[in-house]
């Protein structure tokens, strides 16, 4: 059979099984029907899917391929509160209980340190990398490359919405690194996540970092969300209540990704949100972050799809799997590269980062802004030699650890890197 024919003859031989009631169908299958080799199809597929004229679900031998339903052959799904109240943290898991250990184990960060020093120390790449994933998700168009040098440039060439959305991702991870170590798992955080993200993108401001009061739509989807505020504020409580009580990290963190893009609490920005806010439960146990990487927008839309209209999590537990098993190797291998924290920076971080702002945002001297941070007298020598090391390695390409601007930092740098000491 000519290839150029193999794909419609693909489609025709599942629209014809799907109409004699078998919309199932596998690989071997498939195979035999066309008779063109199994890389063959396999590639021929692929393409299909990634199409969305061809849906694929579950793995190895239990793959099997079908013909998406069109929303208007599907029955309207109303928001099922059970999914959300349903779950008992430590007694129900939407990972399976021994998956979400293995993967914490694999995850975690050896020895006590505190809360944050995982994202903190692998921010740089985690910035470009979860941003331009994110919002790829999002449609968004930019690329890694691309997304590195945006976040280079002292002011970009061009502010459309793909350029927005990126700056905001950033500004909201950010955010997170900053604050969760700081305040917790809490609503007024994912509330403020939220509000970073949407700035500037909604046409109502009122709305960022609002509980919704408006009626919305979702596309591609039969899913009816829930309308009435004071239950979506009920609800987005108590999910994140659930995943404060849930001990595994991992589990919490893939209970709030996806009970928060179920309910959909806000008027627009729900499923990014959902996305950065599953990390606070691992910054907070020192995991290494999910930055999403590698996802299809087709396979992240057909798991949504599965939560939203069948209350089934199995597909986005798949797809959650895969990639933070991806994250987990990338981060890990950095931290191997940038070696084990240093207890005594770890523990100084927050102030260390006061100092550098204070001198180089502030202009006060860097004695005076030692004297204002809550360090130990046994201790300020010490701290004051890491805050200087920290001003002398400061540049533009490394700013947003301290939560400097690019325009500040290369303002102070080309100002000769004054410490403001009296001579």
């Amino acid at each position: 059979m000519a290839k150029a024919h193999l794909r419609n003859t693909i489609l025709g031989l599942l629209h014809q099984l799907a109409s004699a009631g078998h919309p199932d169908v596998t690989p071997r299958e498939i195979v035999f029907q066309v008779g063109a080799s199994a890389a063959t199809v396999r590639r021929y597929l692929d393409r299909l899917v990634d199409e969305g004229l061809v849906e694929r679900h579950g793995r190895t031998a239990a793959t099997r391929y079908r013909l998406p339903a069109s929303p208007g052959a599907r029955a309207p799904v109303a928001f099922q509160r059970r999914f959300i109240d349903d779950y008992q943290p430590n007694q129900t898991f939407l990972l399976p209980e021994s998956l979400a250990g293995t993967l914490y184990d694999e995850a975690r960060l050896t020895g006590r340190q505190p809360a944050g020093t995982y994202a903190s120390a692998v921010l740089g790449p985690l910035l470009t990398d979860l941003s331009c994933s994110s919002s790829r998700l999002d449609g968004g168009r930019h690329t890694l490359p691309a997304t590195e040098a945006l976040f280079r440039a002292v002011r970009p060439d061009v502010l459309d919405r793909d350029t927005i959305m990126l700056l905001n991702h950033k500004a909201a991870i950010e955010f997170l690194v900053d604050s969760v170590p700081r305040y917790g798992m809490t609503t007024l955080v994912v509330r403020n996540l939220h509000a970073v993200l949407m700035q500037g993108l909604l046409a109502d401001e009122d709305g960022l970092g609002t509980i919704r009061e408006k009626v919305i739509c979702i596309g591609d989807s039969v899913y009816i969300p829930s309308h009435a505020p004071l239950l979506l504020g009920e609800m987005f409580e108590q999910i994140l209540e659930k995943a404060r009580r849930t001990r595994n990290p991992v589990e919490a963190a893939f209970f709030l990704w996806v009970s928060l893009a179920y309910l959909l609490p806000f008027e627009d920005g729900n499923e990014r949100t959902s996305r950065l806010a599953a990390n606070i439960p691992l910054m907070l146990c020192n995991c290494a972050p999910q930055a999403f990487l590698d996802v299809a927008p087709h396979d992240y839309a057909q798991a949504m799809v599965a939560i939203r209209e069948q209350q089934d999590p199995s597909a986005a537990g798949e797809l959650f799997t895969r990639s933070y098993r991806r994250s987990i190797r990338k981060y890990a291998a950095l931290m191997a590269a940038i070696g084990q924290p240093d207890p005594f920076r770890a523990g100084y971080r927050e102030q260390a980062g006061e100092v550098v702002r204070r001198v180089v945002r502030d202009r006060v001297a860097l004695s005076q802004a030692v004297d204002e941070v809550a360090v130990p007298a046994q201790d300020r020598a010490a701290f004051e030699r890491m805050a200087r090391a920290d001003l002398e390695r400061l540049g533009e390409h490394n700013c947003a650890l301290y939560r400097l601007t690019m325009r500040q930092a290369g303002g102070w740098i080309e100002a000769g890197r004054p410490l403001y000491e009296k001579s």
